[in-house]
């Protein structure tokens, strides 16, 4: 009977440990599920849509290369400050530049300046977007443009502090071609008025 009772407790403990294993089984995948949606919404990177009187063109921001630029342009577009400003400088086979003129072509006020993010290792290639600038490297604000080439020379280190890259299109590449391609007069300025109607979060 006692020799009985003993199989019993063993088999019973024996039940426990293998409840247990199962339990913490179950508890890992959980753990394991939530750590792969939390590296998820780390890689996540921002999309905004600008909409402009050529079409729409989504961006997709590089946070993590550049920190300071996008907390400072989605900061303007949080403010709505980029709608109705125009692409008031384009150059076809380098660049279209807008963010920071009405259709006056008067400066529209900024917040400001922000520190040049240009030694992240992100290129001015064809289809990126960047921080424009004066000749004092920390000087952004409001303006940028989008790289209608390959512009190594604008890069970190290639001539001067070079022009920080924060991020690239991603749909839409065909209405930066149509911007780069209209006529423009002095100053590169574009004759046909190109104006940013939105720029908003995804």
């Amino acid at each position: 009977m006692l020799k009985n009772i003993c199989l019993i407790l063993t088999f019973a403990a024996a039940g426990l440990m293998a409840g247990c294993d199962e339990s913490a089984k179950t508890n890992k995948k959980p753990v394991q599920e939530s750590e792969k949606q939390m590296t998820a919404e780390k890689t996540k990177q921002t999309k905004v849509r600008i909409e402009t009187t050529k079409g729409d063109i989504v961006i997709e921001l590089n946070e993590q290369k550049a920190p300071v630029t996008c907390k400072n342009f989605l900061q303007y577009v949080e403010d709505k400050y980029y709608d109705g400003t125009i692409f008031h400088r384009v150059i076809k086979d380098f660049m279209v530049q807008g963010g920071g003129m009405n259709a006056q072509m008067r400066q529209k006020p900024t917040r400001p300046a922000i520190i040049n993010e240009a030694k992240n290792g992100l290129k001015n290639d064809r289809g990126t977007i960047a921080m424009a600038r004066t000749s004092d490297p920390d000087s952004a604000t409001s303006q940028f443009f989008i790289n209608h080439a390959n512009n190594d020379f604008l890069n970190f280190g290639d001539r001067d502090a070079g022009y920080a890259v924060f991020g690239k299109v991603i749909e839409g590449m065909d209405v930066v071609d149509a911007i780069a391609g209209v006529k423009t007069k002095a100053g590169d300025v574009p004759v046909e008025t190109i104006t940013i109607n939105s720029v908003t979060v995804e």
